[in-house]
């Protein structure tokens, strides 16, 4: 599933030739995604101009604004399991998945691909802070807001998993499974314990890696486990950077104990058995 520096990339890559230009036609050829896609945007979007992309956690948040009489309007746009999103000319040739076309004044086009169809392109005109999908999501992980003093406050109360804790976007945005693994296993924390449990100490820790990890898999373009492309086409280079992610049975690059897998809530984790002791 893209996590948060796979979509950030994806952000990077398609706001170049997007942001800025007017929409010239919508083509939808499947609209059955995650939910499905309103009907009247084929007739509504032509003549909006994109006139900015952001990214809310996992969200890509596109704003238009009518050029006839200045409406702010939204799509929100999510990658589900498989999806991606590619700047192409319009003269692209369509392949199997591809379900969404936006096309833009300039000659390019949004494309959206996506195998299982889990992803998601909705609509609002309401401020995006209110939607159901985003009123309850944690503070951006590598803003000042997602900080030690934070997330050790909310993991007092909280007896799941410190796993479990941090990759639910009521507490932390965008660790995905792959990421919380690596943070976890370089702060030395095993993946089975209690959040609650945590010292003040650990908690700083964490966070630190957690910003590091994220910041670190943007810049390498996020990490190619499947399918994940940036909007360029190529792949993701993070992969080659992953300690214990995927890597069972083979040395842990610290200590050379053969990394362990188990599986917590139907997804797997990866830790060195010594470098994260269980207590």
């Amino acid at each position: 599933m893209p996590e948060l520096p796979e979509v950030e990339t994806t952000l990077r890559g398609i706001k170049p030739k997007t942001e800025g230009h007017s929409i010239q036609s919508l083509i939808v050829r499947n609209g059955k995604l995650r939910w499905p896609v309103d009907s009247h945007l084929t007739d509504s979007l032509p003549g909006q101009k994109l006139t900015a992309i952001n990214r809310r956690a996992k969200y890509l948040l596109l704003t238009l604004t009518s050029a006839k009489t200045g409406a702010i309007s939204h799509l929100i746009l999510h990658l589900g399991m498989s999806g991606n999103l590619r700047v192409l000319p319009h003269n692209t040739s369509v392949q199997k998945h591809d379900h969404i076309d936006l096309l833009f004044d300039n000659g390019y086009m949004l494309r959206y691909h996506d195998p299982r169809r889990f992803g998601a392109f909705l609509w609002t005109d309401q401020p995006l802070d209110q939607h159901p999908l985003l009123a309850h999501l944690a503070p951006e992980p590598l803003s000042d807001a997602f900080n030690a003093s934070y997330l050790f406050q909310l993991a007092q109360a909280k007896s799941c998993s410190i796993k479990s804790f941090i990759m639910n976007n009521r507490y932390a945005v965008g660790v995905g499974n792959i990421y919380a693994n690596e943070s976890l296993f370089l702060s030395g924390i095993h993946p089975t314990t209690a959040a609650k449990k945590l010292t003040k100490k650990q908690t700083e820790v964490l966070v630190v890696n957690i910003k590091q990890v994220l910041a670190k898999a943007i810049e390498q373009g996020g990490t190619t486990l499947k399918d994940f492309l940036t909007p360029d086409g190529k792949p993701g280079y993070f992969e080659q950077e992953l300690k214990v992610y995927g890597r069972e049975n083979l040395p842990c690059s610290i200590c050379s104990t053969p990394i362990q897998r188990i599986v917590q809530q139907q997804r797997a984790s990866y830790f060195c058995p010594k470098c994260q002791p269980k207590k």
